[in-house]
């Protein structure tokens, strides 16, 4: 079984987002160049947490267990805010590419929109999130051993994929809300960003309750989806026309 688990949980985990990377970024360099270059900057900002995290562990007491609780909250929190402390100077970066782009070209237009450049880039965050969340767990996944023999959970390797294809979306959404409140200067929604990934992380507190982590994020994910399409332009309409024209490529197939 620890094949198929392996699998399972990675298309799970994965499937999604390397869809979108494949139907939407793959086939423009720019976009990939722009998407490397979140991942990279999550990655730093993780650099940054784990200094963080390792002074504290070292300068606390291991055996006080009330301590250990509250390092690992603050944590959390150092991590998130870090998180989009980074996603920030990343959006001045892409803005002041945007207007080298613009001096460049003989338009006066840019080959990519700032909303394009936020989807991008919250995908690279949540791709390099994802992949960090979940490169041990897949590992643990090929044995040995048996989930839950001793009477834990046997969701785990499954539930931890489904968390991971939910922040790796979120990231994504927040990526548009956030830059979308940058650019109209709502810093209301900057500031809703920093607070939904604050929950979502604090969610995790939960486990090994799983419905109490996984519910409440995916209706979150929900929102910040909804939200993320109508700052993009999206509209009913549009959507009613999207599902108008799927249906009639697939009604016109099979006469074809």
């Amino acid at each position: 079984m620890t094949l198929p688990v392996f699998f399972g949980c990675a298309f799970i985990a994965f499937g999604p987002a390397l869809a979108l990377f494949v139907l939407t970024v793959v086939a423009e360099p720019l976009r990939i160049i722009i998407l490397i270059a979140g991942a990279f900057f999550w990655l730093v900002s993780l650099l940054f947490s784990s200094l963080v995290w390792f002074v504290a562990a070292k300068a606390s007491d291991p055996a006080d267990q009330a301590l250990q609780t509250g390092l690992l909250i603050f944590g959390v929190v150092v991590s998130v805010l870090l998180q989009e402390a980074f996603r920030f100077l990343y959006y001045k970066l892409l803005r002041k590419a945007i207007e080298g782009l613009l001096a460049l070209s003989d338009d006066g237009c840019s080959p990519i929109s700032i909303q394009q450049m936020a989807y991008v880039a919250g995908l690279g965050f949540g791709l390099m999130s994802g992949a960090f969340a979940m490169i041990n767990l897949l590992a643990d996944t090929l044995g040995p051993g048996t989930v839950g023999i001793h009477g834990d959970s046997q969701l785990y390797f499954l539930t931890s994929a489904f968390m991971t294809l939910a922040l790796i979306l979120l990231h994504t959404f927040w990526g548009i809300i956030f830059f979308h409140g940058c650019e109209t200067r709502r810093w209301w929604e900057v500031g809703t960003v920093v607070l939904t990934h604050l929950i979502v992380s604090g969610l995790t507190f939960w486990n090994p309750l799983y419905l109490g982590s996984l519910l409440p994020a995916y209706l979150l994910m929900a929102a910040t989806a909804v939200w993320a399409y109508l700052l993009s332009g999206g509209s009913k309409q549009n959507l009613h026309q999207f599902l108008l024209c799927l249906r009639s490529r697939t009604t016109a197939q099979p006469g074809s």
